[in-house]
């Protein structure tokens, strides 16, 4: 069912908005990137006692200054979220430096907020576990670790991080690791430049004890290169959590239709951003129609199996016209109903059942290497020589 009339007119919003919600009570809609973990702990200092998340945060001080806060519980509800992946993002400053330590208050802060709101929130570590959260009227809340400088070049580390429930690590952010090149290198800007041409040798067995222990290899902010070398050597279907067309928005922060060609050969998904920095050339045109044209794209060029949502909602400073914050969901399934090529059955894989389906591929691969040993071999030293200021030598000499 499309949201046109029998005559081909355009039905009205409410009716549109109606059949959004409908849709949205049918399957969760799961989206790939949330930034509020760093909104709380810019502005409490990961406090809980002081962040209000059941209240209208627009109404209230200092939220209601903060031009990225976008969250709060009574917008989610509004917005139909069935499911989020929360960021537990540090800055690249923090690498070579206290990354980890960082990072795990980040996770630790995510999973004291689902504890202090259980009627509302669900900590969930499966794709199955989505569906039962959204059967129960929550909102299921998966983490999402961004920047592989949080692992601090150590395979421990990561496997630490998916015992405490990471679902996802993005192998970097907007710094190359001592083993990928980012998106920002490929650029040039900030005076970076590319190192690897991708991954290192060591970068891929990263993405091999990721597929091993059933974590989501995310490569939004990675460059061209290692976007490539990730699905040359990956065993399980791959995702970008918050990244664009770049056919369409020409930065190195998008993903170019060769790559697109290849996630549908993968498996995997592009959620889609609303950031509009990464929507449009001119920040000012920026609007849900923009955001349209990105989803489009990439089910033309990956196919519909392959496109989900990934909104960056508290990453950003200025979301377009119409997605303000996770109120407007709704609004934009309204929108993409105008379309009558965008059946109920897409909308439904668009929301959530695309990134599930994924996210169960994963979790077979990781049944299916139950036998394969963990991959323990150490980052190269030279990889990573005259950049740790603030470690021992260890193994040392053995104690008497």
């Amino acid at each position: 069912m499309s949201g046109l009339t029998a005559s081909q007119e355009p039905l009205p919003l409410s009716e549109r908005l109606a059949h959004a919600r409908a849709i949205l009570g049918e399957v969760p809609l799961v989206d790939g990137h949330n930034d509020l973990a760093m909104t709380i702990r810019k502005v409490v200092n990961n406090q809980l006692a002081q962040f209000p998340f059941h209240q209208d945060l627009t109404k209230l001080e200092p939220w209601a200054s903060q031009t990225s806060s976008h969250t709060d519980l009574p917008r989610l509800r509004k917005g139909h979220l069935g499911g989020q992946f929360w960021s537990a993002w540090v800055p690249n400053d923090s690498q070579y430096k206290n990354a980890v330590t960082q990072t795990l208050e980040q996770i630790d802060v995510i999973k004291r907020l689902v504890d202090r709101y259980p009627d509302d929130l669900q900590f969930v570590t499966t794709a199955d576990g989505i569906l039962e959260a959204h059967a129960k009227g929550k909102i299921a809340s998966l983490i999402g670790v961004e920047g592989g400088h949080t692992i601090d070049s150590s395979l421990g580390v990561l496997r630490i991080f998916y015992n405490e429930g990471v679902r996802y690590l993005t192998l970097t952010h907007t710094s190359n690791t001592p083993w990928a090149d980012s998106s920002v290198s490929e650029s040039g800007d900030k005076g970076q430049h590319i190192e690897f041409d991708g991954l290192s040798a060591w970068g891929k067995v990263v993405v091999k004890e990721m597929n091993r222990l059933g974590m989501l290899v995310d490569i939004s902010h990675v460059a061209s290169q290692t976007m490539k070398d990730v699905l040359n050597v990956t065993r399980a279907p791959v995702i970008f959590s918050h990244s664009n067309a770049r056919a369409i928005r020409n930065i190195t922060r998008n993903v170019p239709d060769d790559i697109l060609v290849r996630l549908r050969e993968n498996g995997g998904v592009a959620m889609v951003n609303f950031f509009t920095a990464f929507l449009v050339d001119d920040l000012n045109t920026a609007s849900i129609k923009s955001v349209v044209a990105h989803i489009n794209h990439i089910r033309k060029v990956a196919g519909v199996d392959h496109v989900g949502i990934g909104s960056d909602f508290d990453g950003m400073h200025r979301p377009p016209k119409g997605l303000e914050d996770t109120s407007k969901y709704p609004d934009l399934f309204a929108e993409l109903l105008l379309d009558p090529s965008w059946t109920d059955e897409d909308l439904k894989k668009l929301a959530g059942l695309n990134i599930i389906r994924a996210f169960r591929e994963v979790e077979k691969v990781r049944d299916n290497l139950r036998g394969e040993a963990p991959w323990d071999q150490p980052i190269p030293q030279k990889e990573v020589q005259g950049r740790l200021q603030c470690v021992n030598a260890w193994p040392a000499k053995p104690p008497m």
